[in-house]
């Protein structure tokens, strides 16, 4: 090597290093040197799986004006009718937007009743969950509520998922950034594409059933009724698909036998839990079902799953944090007394039995969560909030206990 390459390899390490010094807010790590001693090297793979923006540098764009918003509200929840009200008005006579709502959010007696929301009640357009298919109609969602709201948005689309808006009107949330009190201006920002985004990454589960009875599919609706949503049948096997924001959660179910499940990591035997169940979920629900488990809380741009028993027999299981390409397939243990349930983000509970299996691996479908400020100021704001609110109510139960003693 000459003189002069060498310097100029000098000069070009230099800059790289003076480039990394000046990237502030990102939220991964420098990007990694690929040369390892003198002699040894990465092997470049032409091969790219995924490329991971920057989450700090994450925004919202449209390619076209938003025409069309879904706004979705906490059912039976008196004190979310007038902040209802006030949004679909704005939405429709400021905006002109075209407003979608559950049918059964206009069965409320209040919002059925009242005169004065008639007008705007009559451009609705409406759906009935499991019925109509809305995932191609909506540019952009709005919820009121707490996080079941964003998880009940979630369900509703199997596919790709439009930009989620979600005000804060429950009781605790960590997915709910935005407060209703200036809601206009902060709508409109959205409509304008003036947004930051959190990518909250999703699983895609299948669970793959010995088929034990008759039943008869007609244009996507079985004989009890119910209709039957990404459900593919195989000879003497029956196959549903499922997108999920926050965890599958595999139970004992109502045996007072403890539940045995092999959890299987690419096909190879990893654990085999016994206890009360097990919990498969992604960062976001990271601050839920698993927290209340003991695993540990885990920012929504970290590519990862969380696997967190319920109660293990076994005091050497802890919760397990893997990539988030793995596969993971569960299944009842052969010697295991009973069968386990299983949900997915609480909805549509049902029986595993032996010879049943449930893969899980992440999505290609994330749900794009529009941010308040920014993905690192939201998720640690409502961090230390939920922390604070969880303080505050032990204190209030300390002076209750006290002054009833």
């Amino acid at each position: 090597m000459g003189r002069a390459t060498r310097e100029l390899l000098s000069r070009w390490n230099f800059c790289s290093e003076l480039l990394l010094c000046w990237r502030t807010r990102s939220l991964h790590g420098p990007c990694p040197v690929t040369t390892f001693g003198p002699k040894a090297c990465m092997l470049q793979n032409p091969k790219t799986i995924m490329h991971i923006q920057d989450p700090a540098s994450q925004r919202l764009t449209w390619n076209k004006p938003p025409k069309s918003v879904l706004v979705i509200k906490k059912i039976r929840d008196a004190s979310l009718l007038q902040p209802f009200k006030e949004l679909c008005m704005y939405l429709t006579e400021e905006n002109n937007m075209i407003v979608y709502v559950e049918k059964k959010v206009l069965e409320d007696p209040a919002i059925a009743n009242d005169e004065n929301f008639g007008p705007v009640k009559k451009k609705f357009c409406t759906f009935r969950e499991d019925y109509d298919d809305i995932s191609n109609q909506i540019d952009f969602i709005i919820c009121l509520g707490g996080d079941g709201t964003l998880l009940y948005a979630s369900s509703l689309f199997q596919g790709s998922v439009p930009p989620v808006m979600a005000f804060h009107l429950g009781s605790l949330g960590f997915l709910t950034p935005f407060n209703f009190e200036n809601f206009q201006s902060q709508v409109t920002q959205v409509i304008e594409g003036n947004a930051a985004l959190v990518l909250r990454s999703r699983l895609k589960v299948k669970v793959v059933k010995e088929h034990r009875e008759k039943t008869t599919v007609q244009n996507g609706i079985e004989e009890n009724g119910v209709v039957s949503a990404n459900l593919e049948k195989e000879v003497g096997k029956q196959i549903m698909q499922y997108q999920v924001l926050n965890e599958v959660v595999v139970d004992r179910g109502p045996s007072s036998y403890l539940s045995n499940v092999d959890v299987f990591l690419d096909g190879h035997l990893i654990t085999t839990v016994q206890g009360d169940g097990v919990i498969v979920s992604t960062p976001t629900g990271s601050t839920a079902y698993a927290a209340a488990a003991g695993a540990s809380m885990i920012h929504p741009n970290v590519p990862a799953i969380m696997i967190t028993p319920i109660c293990p027999h076994s005091l050497s299981f802890r919760p397990i944090v893997v990539p988030a390409g793995v596969e993971l397939k569960i299944m009842l243990s052969p010697d295991a007394r009973n069968t386990a349930w299983v949900s997915f983000d609480g909805r549509k509970r049902q029986e595993i039995c032996h010879g049943d299996s449930i893969s899980i691996t992440t999505s290609c479908y994330p749900l794009p969560s529009i941010c308040f400020r920014d993905p690192v100021s939201d998720w640690f704001e409502s961090l230390a909030e939920c922390l604070h609110w969880n303080v505050r109510k032990k204190q209030n139960n300390f002076t209750v206990e006290e002054e009833e003693f």
